[in-house]
């Protein structure tokens, strides 16, 4: 579907920056720049001296630290990771114009990037700290929460959330405080000097200018990790009836299993090859830590029928990576024609229907993906 190419708030100093590329942009890449990927953002984005900066790790530690970007830098080993960041909200304009409302900015299918991350493990710094807790403990849950304070949020005085422990513990999980992305520092719209990478994991969890992370034995009580990012039930349609569901509702973690058409796009009119087939592109991404995506398929029929895709520019043992393909697929000539894509991945995850369910903050959806209104001709 064709997305809405700029979204944001404002791009002054004082208020977010939110936007999206055109789909077709984003796919020309497979590790995409950093000028050529969205940007979600909370509140301002911030201007910080690297040089003064520093990491504050505390909470449930032995030796609680203040770590400078030049210690995370170089008393660490860098690890790097080749992984999909995407927005809860990534598609919500499908699922507010083919369902109904929802609450949110109107994002169309780009708010994600691929790229390359460099940065010490997660784990590294949480090891040199010291846990003061037994982390493999069954009968209690900790989590690690991570926070920015160099700006006040719209909606909180400071930006935080939180994921489990074990996800930053498992070294197969490959979650890093990056420095740099595809062999260059951040910018500051990217969360310059360091931010959180977490492969698998929705994005608001990936803290921006990150400046404390703590080890708590409950989840982040910031509005953003109890009061957004919820896929809230059905009959939560409005937000005085969503308010009891908030606290029993819990947060997004993984990423769904996911496709995107990106051409054609919306509205277009395509011409029939010599062979009465129309080229496909999109990209496709695995869910959570199922990765890799290992088939996409395209439909012109509605579902009816379908034909697989090639899958181009990744190497499928890149567990976290999205993936890019391409497929011809034989149209009959006609207007307001509509194409499918449907992915699965090495987890068996798939996109089982045409849509996901409708929940008021119009995250997590996942249903085909699809390019609309086609005029198709010979």
């Amino acid at each position: 579907m064709a997305s809405p190419v700029d979204i944001k708030t404002a791009e002054s100093s004082e208020q977010p920056l939110n936007r999206e590329p055109s789909t077709k942009a984003l796919v020309d890449h497979f590790l995409n720049p950093q000028d050529t990927s969205y940007d979600r953002n909370h509140g301002p984005i911030p201007h910080i001296n690297s040089e003064n900066h520093s990491i504050r790790v505390d909470g449930l530690f032995k030796n609680p630290l203040s770590l400078s970007v030049d210690q995370l830098r170089s008393e660490f080993t860098q690890h790097e990771v080749t992984c999909a960041l995407e927005c809860a909200g990534n598609r919500r304009h499908t699922m507010r114009t083919l369902i109904k409302e929802v609450q949110g900015l109107d994002w169309g299918d780009a708010a994600i990037m691929n790229c390359k991350w460099k940065g010490p493990r997660l784990r590294d710094v949480i090891h040199r700290a010291g846990l003061r807790v037994d982390a493999t403990n069954p009968t209690r849950e900790f989590h690690v929460a991570f926070a920015s304070y160099q700006a006040k949020c719209q909606d909180e005085e400071w930006f935080e959330a939180s994921v489990p422990l074990e996800i930053c513990l498992e070294i197969e999980r490959d979650a890093i405080l990056a420095l740099e992305v595809n062999d260059t520092p951040l910018t500051r719209n990217h969360g310059y000097p360091v931010r959180v990478v977490l492969p698998g994991i929705v994005g608001v969890r990936w803290v921006k200018w990150l400046d404390r992370i703590m080890i708590q034995d409950h989840e982040s009580s910031n509005v953003y990790q109890q009061r957004d990012y919820k896929v809230l039930p059905p009959d939560a349609v409005d937000t005085e009836s969503a308010k009891k569901y908030w606290h029993e509702t819990p947060p997004m973690y993984d990423i769904p299993i996911n496709s995107a058409i990106a051409v054609p796009a919306d509205g277009e009119t395509v011409t029939l090859s010599s062979s009465g087939s129309v080229e496909v592109k999109g990209y496709a991404i695995p869910q959570g830590g199922s990765g890799p995506v290992t088939r996409v398929q395209v439909s012109g029929d509605g579902g009816d029928s379908w034909v697989d895709a090639q899958l181009n520019g990744s190497d499928q043992n890149m567990k976290w990576c999205w993936v890019l393909w391409t497929a011809n697929l034989k149209l009959a000539p006609g207007v307001q024609q509509e194409i499918l894509s449907c992915a699965t991945d090495a987890g068996f995850n798939s996109q089982e229907c045409e849509h996901s369910q409708w929940n008021l903050r119009g995250v997590g959806y996942c249903g085909y993906g699809r390019a609309r209104d086609l005029t198709v001709v010979e």
